[in-house]
This record gives structure tokens, sequence and C-alpha cells, in this order.
């Protein structure tokens, strides 16, 4: 029974004393073991009552510095062409030539394929013969008109067969371009799909062709930064194929909905690629900033009291350590910055913190500039 007494006792006064560890020290309490009057001498001399025998605490301080900071967020992208087409023909026909090899950089409006024309060529040149005879007809009917020796319906006539053979000769032109297969814009071509001498159908692939001069990076962040995305924010991208590379770009698009499924919204990057090593299809992985603080609060990441979701730091002001709450943001090698509840320059315990309470004295032994650990 007097073993179920002592027990109980030790219960309360351990609840006591986290009570007074999350609120009684805030306010500046004694701990519980004084208010019932079992707090040991050999405990009064080890904190010095306040300050007394036994003497300040030694502690070491580093300063709360100003710094950069830069939130970022990291994610996986593949690489696009900004232009991208597949090559292929509208009309049927026999492959005449092949005017470009695979891999070659060519110029909008350059001609990749001919078709053989012999046929529309020679219907071509029937149309602007007839053309010239409608043109000379009308011609000589319009110089007889001043005499009236022709009537006006034939002079009508005549010129609807000169508009009739001018029709006929742009449809031909019109059908001998199509046997032309041209680049719509400058870019590289791919590999080729068809041979001199094959007879291919509308929609039969002959190549592709890729603008990769500047490249597109598409990838997708969590819908909680959706707020924090600005289009011009930096991207840096890096591949296991070119190890110890980082390429530039910035953010272009960003998509307008949100997938349901994954809660992200995707983003698109553009990226100057000069030499063409990006190319598209290549797995990125990829780091876009969120925001940057030029002038961030940072101390040691030892420094911090965490207790809870609660965070504090003892600040030394008039030889004594007062503890202070404070929010913190991003964390760093080393380094938390923070948010709220100190200011630059003021002293923070990075060393000594565990033999700290409220309102202690405290000896300051050494100042350092940068984290101790």
């Amino acid at each position: 029974m007097k073993t179920v007494t002592q027990v109980a006792v030790l219960a309360v006064l351990g609840a006591a004393g986290a009570g007074w560890h999350y609120y009684g020290e805030q306010v500046g309490l004694p701990p519980p073991m004084e208010l019932i009057g079992l707090r040991s001498n050999t405990s009064q001399a080890a904190t010095g009552g306040g300050g007394g025998a036994a003497g300040p605490v030694s502690v070491i301080v580093q300063p709360v510095r100003v710094g950069q900071v830069v939130d970022r967020v990291e994610s996986v992208g593949t690489v696009r062409a900004r232009e991208a087409v597949t090559i292929t023909t509208k009309v049927a026909g026999i492959v005449e030539a092949i005017r470009f090899s695979e891999g070659q950089r060519v110029e909008a409006g350059a001609t990749l394929v001919q078709l053989d024309a012999a046929a529309l060529r020679a219907e071509l040149d029937q149309a602007r013969a007839l053309l010239d005879d409608a043109r000379s007809q009308l011609q000589r009917g319009r110089q007889l008109q001043a005499g009236a020796t022709i009537a006006a319906q034939r002079l009508e006539t005549l010129e609807a067969l000169a508009r009739q053979a001018e029709g006929r000769v742009r449809q031909a032109e019109a059908r001998l371009e199509e046997l032309r297969v041209t680049a719509p814009f400058s870019g590289r071509v791919g590999l080729r799909q068809v041979s001199p001498g094959a007879l291919i159908q509308p929609g039969t692939v002959i190549t592709t062709l890729d603008d990769t001069a500047k490249v597109r990076v598409e990838f997708s962040v969590p819908e909680v930064h959706l707020a924090r995305i600005r289009v011009g924010s930096s991207v840096t991208a890096r591949s296991s194929a070119y190890e110890g590379r980082r390429f530039q770009g910035t953010v272009a698009v960003i998509d307008t909905r949100i997938d349901p499924a994954t809660r992200s919204v995707r983003v698109i990057s553009e990226f100057d690629n000069a030499d063409e090593a990006l190319r598209p299809g290549l797995f990125l992985t990829v780091e876009m900033v969120l925001e940057e603080r030029e002038r961030a609060l940072l101390v040691a990441e030892e420094a911090i009291d965490p207790v809870g979701d609660r965070a504090y730091v003892y600040v030394v002001r008039d030889g004594r350590a007062r503890r202070q709450e404070v929010r913190l943001g991003l964390r760093l090698p080393g380094e938390v910055e923070i948010r709220q509840g100190v200011n630059a320059g003021e002293p923070v315990v990075v060393r000594g913190v565990q033999r700290l309470r409220n309102d202690l004295p405290v000896r300051v032994t050494e100042s350092v500039s940068r984290p101790t650990s």
C-alpha cells in the first residue's frame, strides 16, 4: 500500500512538472518542487536560486544574422520541343526526290520531299496555253468593239472564257504545289520514313520536325504552392545524362486547372537550348524558386528549443536568458529562418540550452558568428 502511494505521488509531481514546463515558466512561477517545499539544497545550489552561490550558467551565443533565403520546390519534368510536327503528305504520289538528310537543320519553307509531278506539269502547261489563247481572243474582241463589228454578248463570252482559263491555271498550280512537301517552320528533321520511288498515300509519315533552339519543360507542382507560382520565376533543371551541369529557365505558362487526381497544377517552363543538349523526351529533375527573401533572420539550428508544436529560443538580455517563442521559416544547412520573435543582431544561446530556464542568469563565454555544428 505504501508503494502504491509513492507511485501516485510521483505521478502527480511528474504531471505538475510538465505543466510548469509548458506554462509556469512563461510567467515566472517557481518549479512545483519549490511550491511544495521538496526542492533539495543541492538543486538550489545548482541553479543558484535564480543567481545564487553557484553563479550564472555559462553559455555560448550567436547573434541573429541577416541572410538571403530562397524557397524552392522540386519536381520531375520532361523536355518538349517548342514546336513539333510529324511531316506527312496531303496527296497520293510517287516520291521523286528526298531533299533532306536525317538530323539536318532546315529553314521554314524548305522542300523536304518532291513527289512525281510530270502529269501535273503537262496539265499546267495545257492550262496556260488555253489561258493565252483566251486572252488573245479577248484582246482582239475589245479592239473590234470600237468599230461596232462585234456583238456585246460575244465580248462577254470571251471574258468568261478567259476567267475560266485563269481558274484552271491556278488550280493546276495549287495541285502542283501539293506535290512539294515543305517545312512549316525552322527546326531539325528526324529519321526518314520513306524512300525514293515509293508510292505514298495521304497521311503517310515522312519524318518529324522539331524546333529545339528553345525547349519547354513540363512538370507538376502541388496545389499548396499555387499562390506562390509566378510566370517568370526561375527554374533550374538537371539530368543524369549531363552530370554536374545545370540548365537555367523560367516559368512560361501555368495551367488554369488543378488535376483532381494528383491535386497538382501543371507548369511549363522554357529553356534556351542553343547547343541542343536538351532533346525532346529527356527526363529532368526540376527546381523552381517560389520565393526569395534578401533579408531573412537566421539562427543556428541548435538554438531552437521545440516544445510540442511550438518553438523557442533563449535570448540573452541584461545578463539573463529570456525564453522567447518564435515562428520558424525555412530550414537551411545548419540554420533555421526565424519569421517572427527575434530581431537582427540579438544574441541567442546556441550551447547550454538544455540547462536554461526563463530569466536564469547566464555568463556568455563565447560569441560565434556562424553555426557551431
